[in-house]
């Protein structure tokens, strides 16, 4: 017999990380939160890698922070080896990446949403979802009844969840959970357009079986670099990882059983992750290569547990056993689970708006891998954004929109909602055209404004921003005004850095953009200031090295903004302009772009369909800017 269970302003159907990060925005915003899960002992679970960050994925963390997200502040807290990637490269794509420990960080989450005022976490799967009196009633397989204002639906991979091992095939969700099964069905009643994408994981094996001789050892960057920009104290690395690579012999087994795969076999029928193939998938697509890097990461510190990253598979158990066995490193290796395939329904993202709202089903929000994505940091930070602009619903606000210059964070929503995805989507640097902008480093200076406009960024926090950006001005002020003089002590330095001496004096800012100097250079040289953030430092040094670049790149992003300040109006027929396109207006007419900006990045909308845009609106008294 049903009951009414509870009353709400936003529900997140979810506990993963888009789900954690909307609740608590949710909550801390002042809503009355409810969160559900299937399984509590599974809040914040890692059933891939067991990390947060990497290239570009390091950028969100650090956007999330900035904006007031908890995912920086819980990798600080339960990391066990931290490394900058890309160093060898440009400042714009150093991206911070760190071994978590899963369960420690799982718990950590749970802690979180246990103690946040005006957040309650559940265990209860949603069966059905449907809208009543301008609100939402959402059932549990239980028959418990929630009424809420907003429904974020935040479902991950458990969503008709089916595993594929080999031959063998069921239902279920990661890590031997079950699955959401019932649903996709009460969706699919309300018109939602789904699709069935798939992802998969390694297996996992035991430390004491693994030749470490036989590997190369990688240990982590000293001294480490925290996510949060509120993290203090001295945080150290606790543990190695190990680099090892397939044979030839590894390729062997793989092919010769390619029939058994339920991936070659058309057993699996849900799109894969272009940008992090299976191991079978890497020796199809890439036959000219010899080897496949693979690295063998720890799963946490109480546990002999040890993740093989680069061997995602589906093949059969055994299979997978005799394949592993000829790695170096792993010709002993005991496999304590499986890798696998699981499929899982989504939602094709072009159904919503740029606040991640459902165009057609107000109140409906998505986020994370159930809009399309792939990975832990784009599922947080949508979760961010969809809690954020739940609440602001509920109150009648305007949605907190970011644009592809705000950050990655708007890269991605506006890919997702603007472009679609034929694949899980996954962040990378070169999906931006702005990234020199958008560094990791600045992440606080361009969000955390907006975040406490907002609202998840407290007095505490925002006086010590302020603080920084103070100390910035005075430092980039100080390298401006002090002039070094060409003493034979400076030149002597200035040699043995590689760079030309100077002859007359010169400014700290002019002898910084040299390539070869840097702050350590200029801390040789007696001119640094001993009480200089670390941070304040890297911000200064990038900005002064690449100021014409940056200078060029904000003229880009000012000419974005001036077109995606052309709103469009929400109750258009594009089929009624005259000089578009047929796939044009098909396509306006389905995306609803908010923007003419928004309408330029559509597939298949051209520049001479802008154009027509552009002139239509003028006709209209458009051209605000």
């Amino acid at each position: 017999m049903k009951f009414r269970a509870g009353d709400y302003q936003v529900a997140v159907i979810g506990a993963g990380h888009a789900g954690i990060e909307a609740a608590l925005a949710a909550a801390r915003l002042g809503a009355s939160t409810v969160i559900f899960t299937i399984n509590l002992d599974a809040v914040g679970n890692m059933p891939c890698n067991p990390s947060i960050g990497g290239t570009a994925k390091g950028h969100l963390v650090r956007e999330i922070d900035a904006l007031g997200g908890e995912m920086g502040k819980a990798a600080d807290a339960t990391f066990l080896q931290s490394r900058m990637l890309n160093r060898g490269k440009g400042p714009a794509v150093h991206s911070l990446r760190a071994q978590i420990d899963r369960r420690v960080y799982g718990a950590y989450m749970k802690k979180v949403l246990e103690t946040t005022p005006g957040l309650d976490l559940r265990q209860a799967e949603i069966v059905a979802a449907e809208p009543q009196d301008g609100r939402w009633l959402l059932t549990t397989r239980l028959e418990e009844e929630y009424v809420v204002d907003t429904v974020i639906l935040a479902t991950g991979t458990y969503l008709q969840g089916k595993i594929f091992i080999g031959d063998v095939s069921y239902d279920g969700g990661p890590d031997g959970l079950f699955p959401a099964s019932e649903l996709t069905d009460s969706l699919v009643k309300l018109g939602m357009s789904l699709r069935r994408f798939k992802t998969g994981t390694p297996a996992r094996v035991l430390r004491s079986s693994i030749d470490f001789s036989k590997t190369e050892r990688q240990p982590g960057d000293e001294p480490v670099v925290p996510f949060s920009f509120e993290t203090g104290g001295v945080l150290k690395n606790q543990v190695d990882c190990h680099i090892t690579w397939t044979t030839a012999a590894t390729k062997q087994v793989i092919l010769e059983n390619l029939h058994r795969s339920p991936l070659y076999g058309g057993k699996i029928h849900g799109v894969g992750p272009r940008y992090c193939p299976s191991i079978e998938d890497k020796i199809v697509r890439f036959a000219e290569k010899e080897r496949h890097q693979v690295f063998i990461e720890p799963c946490g510190l109480n546990t002999d547990e040890m993740y093989l990253q680069g061997l995602s598979s589906s093949l059969p158990v055994d299979v997978q056993l005799k394949f592993l066995h000829t790695i170096p490193g792993l010709e002993q290796v005991s496999v304590m689970r499986p890798a696998y395939a699981i499929e899982y329904d989504c939602c094709d993202p072009t159904q919503l708006t740029a606040s991640l709202e459902f165009k057609e089903l107000p109140g409906l929000f998505g986020a994370g891998q159930f809009n399309g994505s792939s990975g832990y940091e784009e599922a947080a930070a949508q979760g961010l954004v969809a809690g954020i602009n739940a609440v602001r619903r509920v109150r009648g606000q305007e949605p907190m929109v970011l644009d592809r210059a705000s950050g990655y964070i708007g890269t991605l929503i506006d890919d997702l909602v603007t472009k679609g995805c034929m694949d899980p989507y996954r962040m990378m640097t070169s999906r931006s055209e702005y990234r020199l902008v958008l560094r990791q480093d600045n992440a606080d200076e361009r969000l955390t404004p907006i975040g406490r406009e907002v609202g998840l960024v407290d007095d505490g926090r925002w006086e010590r921003y302020c603080r920084r950006q103070e100390q910035k001005q005075a430092e980039r002020a100080r390298l401006h005004d002090t002039v070094l003089s060409p003493t034979a002590e400076v030149n002597a330095v200035l040699k043995a850095s590689g760079t030309t001496p100077v002859v007359t004096g010169i400014r700290l800012e002019d002898l910084l953009r040299r390539p070869q100097i840097t702050y350590a250079t200029l801390e040789t040289l007696g001119a640094t200031d001993p009480n200089l953030d670390p941070l304040v430092r890297e911000q200064v040094e990038v900005e002064v090295k690449y100021e014409g670049y940056v200078r060029r790149q904000l003229a880009d992003i000012e000419e974005m903004r001036r077109l995606e300040n052309r709103l469009l109006p929400a109750d258009v027929d594009f089929t009624t302009i005259v000089g578009l396109r047929l796939e044009a207006q098909e396509k306006l007419q389905r995306i609803r772009p908010r923007s003419i900006g928004q309408a330029s990045r559509i597939s298949g909308v051209s520049p001479a369909d802008v154009s027509v845009l552009i002139i239509w609106l003028a006709s209209r008294g458009g051209e605000a800017e």
